[in-house]
């Protein structure tokens, strides 16, 4: 019953903020989301990350957390990029035998033959929506005492991933004559040092030990809570923007290994690692969010295959309220 009630007060807003953007993102200019969305980027998150991390509990094992990232990404792009493989030996069987068996439909696609759909399917699979989907499910379902855990594993995992190796893997997987002028250690570094998430993580944690004035303090923390609901909406008006249901296959295929596999394997690891209880499942939610926004912005930058990006974005957000009753269950405390 108390897991039903903890799902139920975060279905409510999740799908209400989110519904409401998606109606506003089909009546309102695209320049109303694109402004909210710098607003989000350089003000909102960055004070929202200041305030939540001061009232989290910051263990010393919650430095675990971005290892874990790590650790969920790598196997992430390890498991997609061995299903690639195996897709191209199962072609090259049914083009040998000239027939196609009855599963072919179902197992085998003939566009993760091409580089550019082979970068964003690692990419869906590696990069999490961490930051505006995974902070308000985290809140939701563990609180902010360990919301610490959440931050950590977005900053120094998902986004440094995402504009680190991520950026390296469609750089590898992009078209030689279309990619980026710009090198990718260039775009890197610029990536980074204007991300203000990051720089607003390091603050917060040099100033958790600053007392502020009540009235402040109450302030901030009314301002956090705002902008989880402002990202929320944010997410439903950039989701009725998109526009793709093809390419189901690898889609399925890739979230299979992004929201079940990894979680699922790396969640039972965990206590290996000296991390049980909540913090454990913290970390099981960040690692099943569905693919970030940031792949969609990577695959357009390099040229990959926007259309199974896309896919992957609108089958990952509606996947995620069917897995999180999966994931409370089987963590919960």
């Amino acid at each position: 019953m108390d897991q039903t009630l903890r799902l139920l007060e975060l279905y409510l807003p999740l799908i209400g903020w989110v519904g409401f953007g998606w109606f506003l993102g089909r009546v309102l200019p695209a320049r109303i989301p694109a402004a909210l969305g710098k607003f989000l980027f350089w003000i909102g998150v960055p004070i929202g990350i200041f305030a939540f991390l001061r009232q989290a509990n910051l263990s010393e094992t919650v430095w675990l957390a971005p290892l874990v990232a790590w650790i969920a990404m790598l196997s992430a792009v390890g498991l997609a990029w061995v299903w690639i493989r195996v897709q191209n030996h199962l072609l090259r069987r049914i083009r040998l035998s000239k027939r196609s068996p009855f599963w072919a439909k179902y197992l085998v696609s003939e566009q993760l033959q091409q580089r550019s759909t082979q970068g964003s399917f690692l990419l869906a699979a590696m990069v999490g929506n961490t930051g505006y989907l995974g902070y308000p499910v985290s809140l939701s379902l563990v609180g902010h005492e360990y919301f610490g855990w959440a931050v950590f594993y977005d900053t120094l995992g998902s986004t440094l991933g995402a504009y680190g190796f991520g950026v390296l893997l469609a750089a590898y997987f992009s078209d030689q004559s279309q990619k980026s002028n710009q090198s990718p250690v260039r775009q890197i570094g610029q990536a980074l040092l204007n991300n203000p998430a990051l720089w607003s993580f390091w603050i917060g944690l040099a100033g958790r030990s600053i007392l502020l004035p009540q009235p402040i303090e109450l302030g901030l923390k009314g301002f956090a809570w705002s902008v989880i609901a402002l990202s929320l909406l944010l997410l439903g008006m950039r989701l009725s923007q998109l526009a793709s249901w093809s390419q189901i296959q690898p889609a399925i295929v890739s979230l299979s290994i992004k929201m079940l596999i990894i979680p699922l394997l790396l969640g039972f690891a965990l206590p290996h690692l000296g991390i049980s209880d909540l913090p454990q499942l913290t970390l099981v939610l960040q690692m099943a969010m569905p693919p970030a926004f940031a792949t969609l912005f990577i695959a357009e930058a390099y040229d990959l295959d926007r259309s199974l990006t896309v896919t992957t974005l609108l089958l990952g957000s509606i996947g995620l309220l069917i897995v999180l009753p999966f994931w409370l269950w089987l963590f919960a405390a």
